[in-house]
């Protein structure tokens, strides 16, 4: 619980002191110290501020400062020594609790460090989150993987850490929703400590971050990550030094086979503990230096305690980014404008908010400007300095800052880095130099496209032909076995029927994840984006919205998601309602089936067909949205092309098999469900009472869904069973095959699963009926996926109506001109 939580006359323990550096060392300098026991003596008659007692001095502290205080008061003791002790004694007994029990659980409860991780895209952010918290995060070789907060838990040397993977960003500004996102957290939920993972062969750009996270006065350490590849670079980095121009520490690590992690959680055990109290009364230092040496002789007994482990090596010292007289005389004069606001320094460093100021940050502003009562004093004298900087300077205060920053990176490394001027990255010049040609790029990616759709066929029908007969050997024992009736029909023709129908089709969707997964660990996810950019640009995209294309081609949900990597709203929109028209995995089984069934010799070509068809709609219906439908700017294509690495076999199998997994818990959950539905409307009403198995359907709830719609889609040819089919696709895509299986299976030999032979429809009607799933309404995880990046379900709903409108048609042309020939 938060101190302000206490009533008057309760008291506490501290557990810890929330909120950036310069707050968090005020109240610890007041007496607020983790282990000391606080007291609630008086409210203000407008219940703020609050009087408190605590290391026998009375302090008054506003509520909101007092909230950014974590206690363990005597109820939540009480109960936590109610549980432990005794279950079974009377709740209206009250157990007395000491001030040593409530000391103990506080201390407990400090040893939980919530860790964030911040850092460049491509910097090996989250395979470190992978070794460190044992999860299972996909790692993706280029920008914007990770669009989304991921969240990890592990115990080490007696702490238990709590990880939270931040999405990849190059800076702290409001460019993009992943910046605004990081920014957000970590000024909300205020993490104990930030890990700054840093690529070590690339200095210069990813220090810039870690600038602005110094500039915001959090606790942080540096991890210096692919620190293998700077060494075989022959390059060398003076570490020690570098810590100690900065102000933080920094361990080299290589997230890859786990070195240095432990030493990295070591360092900020030693960070956590002892940062804020370096410059406190001997007295606080000793008791704090005391129970920190009883922690390691306790968990780490054969590594020799030395006072330096305490102040993590002597590299802890906050400092001030030097920008130089001129934006420094600015900074201040913004900034003693906002400390006339007390209040606003339990969260924000006032300093970070002057500079963000400055580079006209408008999140920053809004802030200020609703939350600060001087605000337009504030803003006046950011305005003035703007234009004193411009005379002065000859250029705009944020490029200014910009410059001043990387003046700084550039000082720093030329004291630290030595750069032996190899030319480590030239195997990715003459790979790009070949796979970005400008007349061999776009052959040699579809090329490598045929052979991720042919392997998807060839490779994947062996084991598909094992599971295959798998399914169809049960399906004989329970018609051998199990007597006749309506729980024998159940499992036949529902579950065996709806769900073997799909589950042969796994072999097939591994593939396909296998080849998307080596494309975006390699790094050629980016090239491709690169080589499109001029095509995407063209039809109203940009060229980062062809890495969420093509994630379209595993699942449509988090593509949608990762359109936050472009900066345009205009272009990330377009990019969110075209994308399901580009062919998810949970399409394929359909088209499998099809394709098996009536185009079994030019299988690779017509599935290839199938998905350059969503394509080249995508391009259409983009220019359409781009230039009548969504409003807004255009921005340049900045894009980050990272070194090709060999994706590991680890990364890429788990990658895969996780997708998998995905794909069987569809199989036990939505899938059979619906499955099990669709067989009872097709059951019931009236089974028995007719001649024919057909007969019955006809007539069953379903059969009268079906001639409901029939009208509707009898132009493309569709019978109302391939109509039942396409309402049951909403839920999920895959149900389309296993409703057929449950529809078709009746007309035909039980014992069989293969449902291909049992569609009677002519080559033509299949075509069209592929096309029309292809691009008919989303399913119901997509849209919501669009409504949560769009921030409105009017988009989500423009893009169910616009896609079925548009299957409909697409499918009615193919039917009826095909017909004619």
């Amino acid at each position: 619980m938060r101190l302000s939580e206490l009533q008057t006359g309760e008291r506490g323990i501290i557990i810890k002191v929330l909120g950036h550096g310069g707050f968090r060392r005020r109240i610890i300098e007041m007496g607020f110290i983790k282990g000391q026991a606080v007291e609630v003596l008086q409210n203000a008659p407008l219940k703020d501020p609050i009087k408190y007692k605590v290391m026998g001095y009375e302090i008054s502290l506003r509520r909101q400062e007092a909230s950014m205080i974590e206690v363990v008061g005597e109820e939540e003791a009480r109960n936590t020594n109610n549980e432990a002790i005794d279950y079974h004694r009377p709740i209206s007994e009250s157990i007395p609790v000491t001030e040593e029990e409530m000391k103990k659980i506080a201390q407990g409860k400090r040893r939980t460090i919530n860790v964030a991780l911040v850092g460049n895209p491509n910097c090996g952010k989250t395979s470190l989150f992978n070794v460190a918290s044992g999860s299972h995060e996909h790692v993706g070789n280029y920008s914007g993987v990770t669009v989304d907060a991921k969240a990890g838990h592990f115990e080490f040397q007696g702490y238990s850490f709590r990880l939270i993977d931040l999405p990849g960003t190059y800076s702290l500004s409001a460019y993009s929703p992943e910046e605004l996102y990081v920014r957000k957290h970590i000024i909300e939920e205020t993490p104990d400590v930030i890990i700054n993972v840093v690529d070590a062969g690339n200095l210069e750009r990813n220090l810039y971050l870690t600038t602005q996270l110094i500039d915001m006065n959090v606790r942080m350490v540096v991890a210096l990550n692919m620190y293998d590849a700077l060494q075989r670079s022959g390059n060398t980095l003076d570490i020690k030094h570098l810590s100690r121009l900065l102000g933080v520490p920094m361990v080299p690590t290589i997230s890859r086979t786990g070195e240095g992690i432990d030493n990295l959680f070591h360092v900020i055990i030693g960070l956590y503990e002892g940062a804020d109290f370096m410059e406190q009364k001997q007295e606080i230092q000793n008791e704090v230096l005391r129970e920190f040496r009883e922690w390691h002789d306790s968990y780490v007994p054969d590594h020799k305690f030395e006072g330096d482990d305490f102040e993590t090596k002597g590299y802890i010292r906050h400092i001030h980014i030097n920008h130089g007289p001129e934006l420094e005389r600015s900074i201040d004069a913004v900034k003693n404008e906002i400390c006339r606001n007390e209040n606003i320094r339990y969260k924000y460093s006032t300093r970070f908010l002057a500079i963000k100021l400055l580079e006209n940050d408008k999140d920053i502003e809004q802030r200020v400007i609703s939350q600060l009562p001087n605000a337009q004093t504030i803003i006046q004298t950011r305005d003035k300095e703007a234009r004193r900087l411009y005379n002065v300077l000859n250029e705009d205060s944020e490029q200014a800052i910009t410059n001043a920053k990387y003046g700084f990176i550039t000082g720093a490394l030329k004291e630290t880095y030595t750069d032996v001027h190899q030319n480590k990255e030239m195997f990715t010049h003459i790979v790009d130099n070949i796979v970005t040609h400008r007349i061999w790029g776009y052959p040699i990616f579809f090329i490598f496209l045929y052979i991720m759709f042919e392997a998807t066929f060839v490779l994947g029908e062996y084991p598909m032909q094992g599971i295959e007969w798998i399914v169809e050997k049960i399906g004989v024992l329970v018609e051998t076995f199990m007597p006749d009736g309506s729980l024998k029909d159940l499992i036949i023709d529902g579950i065996i029927g709806g769900v073997g129908g799909v589950i042969v089709f796994l072999p097939n969707i591994l593939l396909l994840y296998l080849f998307i997964s080596f494309m975006e660990d390699s790094g050629y996810m980016a090239r491709a984006a690169f080589i499109m950019d001029k095509i995407m640009h063209k039809m109203g995209l940009h060229g980062k919205s062809f890495i969420p294309l093509i994630m379209g081609f595993g699942c449509n949900v988090p593509a949608i998601m990762a359109s936050r990597i472009i900066e345009s709203r205009k272009s990330r929109l377009v990019t969110m309602l075209v994308n399901p028209l580009i062919s998810c995995s949970a399409r394929l089984p359909i088209y499998l089936v099809m394709i098996g069934a009536f185009f079994p010799n030019n299988a690779s070509l017509v599935l290839l067909t199938i998905y350059a068809v969503g394509i080249l709609l995508a391009v259409l219906m983009a220019r359409i949205f781009a230039k009548f439908i969504v409003k807004g700017d255009d921005t340049p294509f900045v894009m980050e092309l990272p070194p090709y690495r060999m994706p590991t076999c680890k990364s890429v199998l788990r990658h895969t098999w996780e997708k998998g997994q995905q794909y069987l818990k569809k199989m036990g959950g939505i899938i059979m469900i619906a499955s099990i539905i669709i067989w009872f409307l097709g059951y019931y009403p009236n089974h028995t009472e007719y001649q024919t198995v057909a007969e019955q359907q006809e007539n069953s709830y379903i059969g009268q869904i079906g001639k409901a719609i029939e009208p509707a889609i009898e132009p493309l040819g569709f019978d109302w069973k391939m109509g039942i089919g396409i309402l049951s696709g909403v839920g999920a895509k895959e149900l389309v095959v296993s409703t057929l299986g449950v529809l078709y299976t009746n007309d035909g030999d039980v014992d069989s699963v293969n449902l291909a032979d049992r569609i009677p429809i002519t080559p033509l009607v299949a075509f069209g009926y592929m096309l029309f799933v292809l691009i008919y309404f989303p399913c119901i995880a997509t849209l919501a996926a669009i409504k949560q990046e769009s921030g409105s379900w009017k988009w989500a709903l423009f893009a169910a109506g616009y896609t079925t409108t548009l299957a409909w048609i697409v499918a009615f042309l193919v039917y009826q001109i095909g017909s004619l020939f």
